[in-house]
């Protein structure tokens, strides 16, 4: 048997190419019904659902290796999959010229210097902002985490 992708040759019932690791299955999996079909079938003979193309990768069905009493568990709180929506105000902000500097530095040393003076001076700049604008609520909680 010759491999497909990169021709090496391979001994008959090889299942993967020893050499690129193709797979070199003769038979493809329907991803809808599990049955297998003839490499060169483009729709299932079971159920007529399109076969992914070769190469394709398909996902398992997560019915085949999840737990039983753990998916029951899953479904029986589908409300605490589903999460909950909350608002939040995010703050973006750019420290003027640190691009510059922060070519000219250790990645760790930029992130030191970040991460120490640089998350003061967002506080206290974010504080000041919310006061501005009457955000009376954040600007709050920024003074206790600036205070911290």
């Amino acid at each position: 048997m010759t491999c497909p992708g990169c021709q090496a040759a391979l001994p008959d019932d090889a299942a993967f190419c020893g050499h690129c690791g193709r797979a070199l299955q003769s038979e493809r999996t329907c991803p809808r019904c599990g049955r297998p079909n003839a490499a060169e079938m483009h729709f299932c003979l079971g159920c007529g659902s399109p076969l992914a193309a070769s190469g394709a990768t398909r996902q398992p069905d997560p019915r085949t290796y999840t737990p039983k009493h753990l998916a029951e568990r899953i479904l029986t709180s589908r409300a605490a999959l589903e999460g909950e929506r909350k608002q939040v105000t995010v703050l973006f902000a750019d420290v003027k010229g640190s691009m510059d500097l922060a070519e000219q530095l250790d990645p760790e040393a930029w992130h030191g210097i970040m991460d120490e003076e640089g998350r003061e001076r967002a506080l206290r700049e974010a504080h000041r902002l919310f006061t501005e604008i009457g955000a009376t609520g954040h600007a709050e909680r920024l003074a206790r985490e600036i205070s911290a």
